[in-house]
């Protein structure tokens, strides 16, 4: 049966890895994986209670649900606490692998101004399969950020320590979301192609028996379909479009609501519950929201 690892401490990544116990700082951890004594086995599951940004310079393979992911050379992955992966061994051997890792708990942004802004990097939320490809200089430039917090974590601990180890976690990740957005861009074709896709089933789904109730779609639903987690679907829409994948879930879903509305004499109830709302204060609500008048309103002004 394949092992199951969680990582509580900075310790047991350390063990993990094979690493010697040396003197570390309890929150936070830097990984040199060509120090590695040997590849973590083949089918091990892993999870942490860190946050863990992986660059891997060389190709291995891992296991996140069911996908087997390529990881391939110059990618880099961000995972939040309690994500699990599943090492997938190629062959690889330990003298061949580069490549670095960053680990930091929560409580060491707890209190800080990072802590806050941690719900902006969406990217930890990504599925693995959406690593971030990086390119020579942006590899060096992220290399650069991890030296620092390495340098800062071998001097001793002094009351400026804490501060500079997350001033510095904080440009890298700037920088990761810097690069994020430049692979977005770089990848417009695709982002065209799952753009079309989402507009399609969403089509689909408001064109079915129009009026007859239905399920409500969720975010989940779309992202589910055109294979992409959550997170990355909707800042790729974001991007594209202005409009992530909620407002364009309420986009299609109040045009349908205004074509029932001015088609048929169906009760503002009906028309809420064959949309998929459980309660139709929260369809008035939403409509409001969205085109500043309520459905009864809509309906007498047209």
């Amino acid at each position: 049966m394949p092992e199951f690892i969680h990582l509580q401490t900075i310790s047991d990544i350390f063990k993990l890895f094979r690493l010697d116990d040396v003197v570390h700082h309890p929150l936070v951890a830097v990984i040199d994986f060509s120090k590695l004594a040997e590849p973590v086995s083949d089918g091990t599951k892993i999870s942490s209670d860190h946050y863990s940004i992986l660059f891997k310079g060389f190709k291995t393979s891992v296991k996140y649900g069911r996908k087997v992911v390529d990881f391939q050379a110059g990618s880099l992955i961000c995972m939040a606490p309690h994500q699990v992966i599943e090492m997938d061994d190629d062959g690889e051997s330990a003298e061949g692998m580069a490549g670095w890792g960053l680990f930091f708990h929560p409580d060491l942004i707890r209190g800080t101004a990072l802590n806050e802004k941690m719900k902006e990097y969406s990217f930890f939320s990504y599925e693995i399969s959406e690593a971030l490809h990086l390119s020579e200089k942006e590899k060096q430039i992220l290399f650069d950020c991890m030296i620092k917090i390495q340098t800062e974590l071998q001097e001793n601990i002094d009351v400026h320590s804490q501060a500079i180890i997350v001033s510095t976690i904080e440009l890298l990740l700037n920088y990761c979301s810097r690069f994020y957005g430049r692979q977005f861009i770089t990848r417009k074709s695709t982002n065209n192609h799952v753009i079309a896709q989402v507009e399609k089933i969403l089509n689909a789904h408001f064109a079915q028996n129009p009026g007859t109730e239905k399920r409500l779609i969720t975010v989940k639903d779309l992202a589910e379909q055109v294979h992409l987690s959550p997170g990355y679907l909707s800042d790729l829409l974001k991007r594209e479009t202005g409009k992530n994948t909620q407002d364009l879930i309420h986009f299609h879903l109040i045009e349908e609501a205004k074509n029932i509305l001015l088609s048929t004499n169906k009760s503002v109830s009906e028309i809420a519950y064959s949309l998929g709302f459980d309660y139709p204060q929260y369809f008035n609500k939403l409509f409001k929201q969205k085109t500043g008048k309520t459905p009864l309103e809509f309906r007498s002004m047209n």
